[in-house]
């Protein structure tokens, strides 16, 4: 039987405000335990909540990002249910009117563009979060958390495989880091996805039941919970069984999915408009000042990338995944008299792969745009070769000194002189006749063997474009 998997993607994005979204409690992540869950978080009697501001603006920006429709007047409800750390026995989310209607996303898989719809995106507050860890046969809550804004942003089910709905994962992060709406980071749960799957024979127009895996917080545990989910229905399916609807937790540690809870249904949750909070107005002079506050966003970047510098798909979408790791980009452009080849292939090649090695993002870089800069207008004046180079930026990945200082102390400068280089090349020439009898009897392969030795005695400095030459012209067979 031949099957197609129908995925949906629900998003919970953690917004970059310095206070909760009903609370003036601090967001930072780290403190103690239950240090920044106030009265308002916790729902108190006699409390009230009062709207952030500024997670309703994030909310707005995010949805003029995807071309979505921005609600005009939306309203808070209730979401009730019990989980030890969700300390009000409720939470404050948005149902029937989000702030933000349908939008997409486009995405890339295999050279081709596919449009994910976006339903909604509505801001709610987090639960807390329980610990297991630290704790024998016992659970911990910490409710800090708790009151955090929240923009879940839920997908229609558009997507056909594990690999497209991380390519759509990874664009929504990249998009949200981009907007400066969230710090993105997964592993202080501040980005994290409930995946929802389903299959169906290719033959079936109706959606098969689905089966929800909650907070998943990497892009690797969403391909691989995915993929275990797709194969355990499809087994399931063939096997004469059904799929039950129900919430599901993926296991990292066996790569499986194992069920928590049967799924609740909106009506299980009894939502009711919150009485404590207004609705929301949207004016369309608001809409229009955040549209001006809008950075140049990925797919744009990208475009113009590949258009102002001449680069391929690939190295415009590395350069652009993030926006710090672009500006530095451009910034290197501007410092280095337009280098663009070089600045390309340096930056994707050699400074992102010490900075993975490291486990370093572009802003914590140990060499500032101005050094590297330095660093490609010694390679394309001559000064230094190519493989020079790769000395010299170690050094200034480890030291504060500039390229020019790390050439002149270490005496890096390249042999350009043509007299020096042609006096070695015939030394050489003089001493190795046998090798020149296999050159000259066209075993072209020895010709490696004299750049080589050219290069061991001036210990790499030589002009490797000029050696090449010196030696073709002194070996004409």
């Amino acid at each position: 039987m031949e099957w197609e998997t129908v995925i949906g993607l629900e998003i919970h994005a953690q917004l970059a405000t310095k206070s909760k979204i009903f609370s003036a409690a601090s967001t930072a992540y780290g403190a103690e335990p239950n240090t920044q869950a106030c009265a308002v978080d916790l729902g108190l009697p006699g409390v009230l909540p009062v709207l952030n501001r500024e997670a309703v603006r994030m909310a707005v920006k995010f949805g003029l990002a995807i071309d979505a429709e921005i609600a005009p007047y939306s309203i808070f409800a209730r979401k009730n249910y019990f989980y030890p750390d969700l300390p009000k026995g409720y939470q404050i989310s948005q149902f029937e009117l989000p702030i933000v209607g349908n939008g997409h996303l486009d995405i890339e898989v295999d050279g081709m563009t596919k449009r994910i719809g976006v339903t909604r995106a509505h801001l709610e507050e987090d639960a807390g979060k329980s610990l297991h860890e630290d704790f024998h046969g016992l659970t911990g809550i910490d409710l800090n958390r708790a009151g955090t804004p929240l923009l879940e942003i839920v997908s229609e089910p558009d997507m056909r495989s594990a690999k497209e709905a991380v390519a759509y994962m990874r664009k929504l992060h990249e998009l949200v880091r981009y907007l400066g709406v969230c710090d993105g980071n997964m592993q202080e749960g501040s980005f994290r996805c409930d995946a929802n799957v389903s299959v169906r024979l290719k033959s079936q127009q109706e959606f098969g039941t689905r089966a929800e895996i909650k907070n998943i917080n990497s892009f690797k545990f969403v391909e691989k919970a995915i993929n275990y989910e797709i194969e355990r229905q499809i087994d399931l399916l063939e096997g004469g069984g059904k799929v039950v609807q129900e919430t599901r937790l993926y296991d990292a540690n066996k790569d499986e999915t194992r069920s928590m809870r049967s799924k609740e249904e909106a009506n299980d949750y009894r939502y009711f408009p919150d009485p404590d909070l207004l609705p929301v107005h949207i004016e369309e002079s608001l809409k229009d000042q955040i549209k001006t506050e809008l950075p140049e966003l990925p797919d744009a970047k990208k475009a113009r990338f590949i258009e102002q510098y001449g680069m391929d798909n690939e190295s415009a979408a590395t350069l652009t995944s993030s926006r710090e790791l672009a500006d530095y980009y451009e910034a290197v452009m501007k410092e280095s008299g337009g280098e663009a080849k070089l600045s390309t292939n340096w930056i994707s090649g050699d400074l992102i792969g010490a900075l993975n090695k490291a486990g370093l993002e572009v802003t914590q870089c140990p060499i500032d745009h101005g050094r590297l800069a330095g660093l490609l207008k010694r390679i394309a004046d001559n000064t230094i070769s190519g493989k020079i180079a790769k000395q010299v930026f170690d050094e200034l990945w480890n030291s504060e000194a500039s390229a020019d200082e790390i050439i002149e102390a270490k005496g890096l400068k390249q042999i350009t002189d043509s007299g020096a280089i042609e006096t070695i090349i015939d030394t050489i020439i003089a001493n190795n006749p046998a090798q020149v009898e296999q050159y000259l009897g066209g075993k072209d392969k020895v010709f490696g063997f004299f750049v080589g030795q050219v290069m061991k005695e001036t210990q790499g400095k030589a002009n490797p474009g000029e050696v090449n030459k010196m030696l073709k012209e002194k070996l004409k067979r």
